[in-house]
């Protein structure tokens, strides 16, 4: 077991959210880093203590290492935002990263260097071994829990996807441009960093149903399962949804005339394709129309020898 300490806003909400991350054994929430001892809600709240409201967390580090954890936390933040998350606003509601182990020091400062990469404003969230942490009352304890229709200011698309989590991104990365210059078949190199479209009906895997994953082909990074795979008649690799939520990127497309949703890899940053809402109604009604030359797929008696065996359930 390990234990880190997250301050992401409300505690009501952070816990909820932290606790149901795979790999996170225990959760429980109360005041760090403050000047008084033991103190209540409404001092915390109104007289100026220092304490943040924290989360403190028990988690397994094998099935759950520290930058895939921060990676999960960080979604539920806005990192930049200076006292404030949500609606609540006073240096109570400061994000901070509070470990009690130094040895974690350097391998949260990295994760916060490899966060300000993808901002132009400054990362507001403190990195500070943990001076003091007391318990909040009883009734902050799981309070959506005991109360699910309480205020919490994380969204219900967030709660799922840290949920679902199982991809450690920490483990995928991009190469120099030169090298995928080199190691990509020129269709591939435009498709991914050129957002370029192959030909219907004429790639790799538009008809292609072996059982095994399917990865980014310029990471590894794993995206789809061949058990959610269909044909959709549009001739291009089609799946209702990916391994992991979170490795996947949306954002707006309005080239060629068109209004559309681009899909791009998160270790990556490839393009890879296109989703749509014309998808099977039983499995969610999304189509995620994908180019093959985006992806490498791996049988599935090659996955454990390729470091993919933890996804063998997501073949079913």
């Amino acid at each position: 077991m390990a234990e880190i300490y997250l301050a992401g806003g409300c505690f009501w909400g952070t816990e909820k959210y932290l606790a149901q991350i795979p790999g996170v054994l225990s959760t429980d929430v109360g005041y760090a880093n403050g000047r008084t001892e033991n103190p209540s809600y409404q001092e915390v709240c109104h007289h100026n203590t220092g304490h943040a409201e924290t989360v403190h967390v028990v988690y397994d580090p094998q099935k759950l290492p520290l930058p895939f954890l921060l990676e999960i936390y960080y979604d539920a933040i806005d990192p930049t935002s200076v006292n404030r998350q949500g609606g609540d606003t006073g240096t109570q509601y400061r994000t901070g990263i509070y470990y009690v182990d130094p040895a974690d020091e350097p391998v949260i400062r990295a994760s916060l260097r490899e966060l300000q990469k993808k901002y132009t404003e400054p990362i507001a969230v403190e990195a500070k071994l943990l001076q003091n942490y007391y318990a909040a009352e009883e009734y902050h304890q799981k309070y959506l829990d005991k109360n699910p229709g309480g205020y919490c200011h994380i969204s219900k698309e967030k709660f799922q996807r840290a949920a679902q989590g199982a991809v450690n991104p920490a483990l995928y990365s991009l190469p120099e441009r030169e090298t995928l210059k080199q190691t990509l078949s020129p269709e591939q190199y435009e498709v991914t960093q050129n957002s370029a479209t192959e030909p219907p009906f004429r790639n790799a895997y538009w008809n292609h149903y072996e059982r095994g994953i399917y990865v980014d082909v310029t990471t590894g990074e794993p995206l789809f399962a061949s058990s959610d795979k269909f044909e959709s008649g549009c001739g291009w690799p089609s799946f209702s949804k990916p391994i992991d939520p979170n490795v996947l990127h949306e954002r707006e497309d309005h080239s060629h005339g068109m209004h559309r949703v681009e899909v791009r890899s998160r270790a990556g940053d490839a393009h890879l394709g296109h989703v749509f809402p014309d998808g099977p109604k039983e499995s969610g009604g999304l189509r995620y129309c994908i180019n093959s030359a985006a992806l490498r797929f791996v049988p599935e008696s090659e996955m454990e020898a390729q470091g993919y065996g933890y996804l063998l359930p997501a073949i079913k």
